[in-house]
């Protein structure tokens, strides 16, 4: 495969995502906060905020998320189950391994979690993507998955959400064909992290924009100098939306670099798309570039053999630059319906309620404790029992880890 518009035949064949039973509208935060709302709608480009019912977490959204993928593929061929997140529930079990069990998968699949930030869902990715090219007869699930918290009254409260993407990754892919090369960069920078006593995470807002525009730079000097496409072929941009704005604020950062215009219709044209379920669902980091595709895919004019740009940024700092081009056909098999249910159907909550759902924590003694029913998606934390967490169907058939 190479940059100049020849794709390789492995990429994404399916994509499902999942969200949670609340949403927390940005007028009701605005409310709180005595904020005008122009703060959040315009200035962060944010409208509302998934918030997880108290039995909803990283894995029951995963499984949602998963579970149309492998009820229209079937589980034949897949071999390995990839999970991204930085907000694990476990320190040594992969969450993965909980979702394998909800799905009823076979044993002869190896899972594993992956971690770095907002970045680990493309890690995963093209760590699907390289076991695909060596046996191109597996398929990969890949699954990214977080719920975005961060302490009550701080910046970054306004960026909160969860969410969960599936994406089954194949040879002769059905939706995006994954290009080589992809653009890389590294840097040392503590501009967003969560240390393993705390349940919120710490951020350096102004270092993290800062950082994140480095990176920018960064990924896209070597993917160019590794044979890349040029910034004028392409059709769109999926980049990693902490906040909508933030994606406009990359892009026009990227286009500078490059000399090219900075017009808000030019860069509306390339992102505008790109936006419609982060904007409603707000930060679900290792998944938000993969709900940027969602959107695109699911609201564009006719995308086939047109190639997209992917620009996938996690604190720290890591960051990819790679390319996709867009299947002939591919409207066949999206799940546009399903999507727009999963944003539609959420309970609108106030702000008091938000913070009770984001107070909530499990009891750590090890005793037995039940989780009050509040979710409508198919999987649900049922309780914990000497530490052990306990999923179940809510359709009553409990898989216990």
């Amino acid at each position: 495969m190479t940059g100049n518009g020849v794709s390789g035949t492995v990429g994404i064949h399916d994509l499902s995502f999942a969200t949670t039973r609340f949403v927390l509208p940005h007028t009701e935060l605005a409310l709180h906060n005595g904020a005008d709302i122009a703060k959040y709608h315009i200035g962060i480009g944010q409208r509302a905020m998934s918030v997880p019912a108290v039995d909803e977490d990283i894995v029951t959204m995963a499984a949602a998320a998963a579970a149309p993928v492998v009820a229209r593929h079937g589980t034949d061929g897949i071999r390995t189950v990839v999970l991204a997140t930085e907000s694990s529930i476990d320190q040594a079990k992969a969450a993965g391994v909980y979702v394998h069990s909800l799905l009823g998968m076979p044993s002869a699949i190896r899972v594993v979690e992956l971690k770095q930030a907002c970045y680990a869902g493309t890690a995963a990715l093209q760590f699907a993507l390289g076991l695909v090219h060596r046996d191109p007869a597996q398929r990969v699930l890949v699954i990214a998955t977080d719920v975005a918290k961060y302490d009550p009254d701080s910046p970054g409260e306004a960026t909160q959400g969860a969410a969960a993407v599936a994406m089954l990754v194949s040879a002769d892919p059905a939706l995006v064909r994954v290009e080589e090369p992809s653009g890389l960069f590294t840097a040392d920078v503590m501009d967003f992290w969560r240390p393993n006593y705390r349940e919120a995470a710490l951020v350096d807002g102004q270092e993290s924009i800062s950082a994140y525009l480095q990176a920018v730079e960064g990924v896209w000097k070597d993917y160019r100098e590794k044979g890349g496409r040029a910034l004028g072929e392409f059709a769109a941009f999926c980049y990693h939306q902490p906040f909508t704005k933030m994606a406009y604020k990359a892009h026009r950062h990227l286009l500078h670099c490059c000399g090219e215009d900075t017009d808000d219709a030019v860069v509306d044209r390339v992102l505008g798309r790109t936006t419609a379920y982060n904007t409603v669902i707000g930060n679900s980091c290792t998944a938000s570039v993969y709900l940027a595709l969602a959107a695109l895919l699911d609201d564009a004019d006719d995308l086939s053999g047109r190639p997209v740009g992917f620009l996938s940024y996690g604190s720290g700092s890591v960051a990819e630059f790679f390319a996709g081009t867009v299947v002939p056909g591919y409207r066949e098999h999206l799940r546009t319906a399903a999507h727009r249910e999963a944003v539609f159907r959420r309970r609108p909550i106030d702000y008091a309620a938000c913070r009770e759902l984001r107070a909530h924590s499990l009891p750590a003694d090890g005793g037995d404790h039940l989780v009050p029913t509040q979710t409508e998606g198919p999987y649900r934390l049922a309780g914990i029992s000497r530490h052990k967490r306990l999923y179940e169907a809510r359709c009553g058939l409990s898989r216990h880890p």
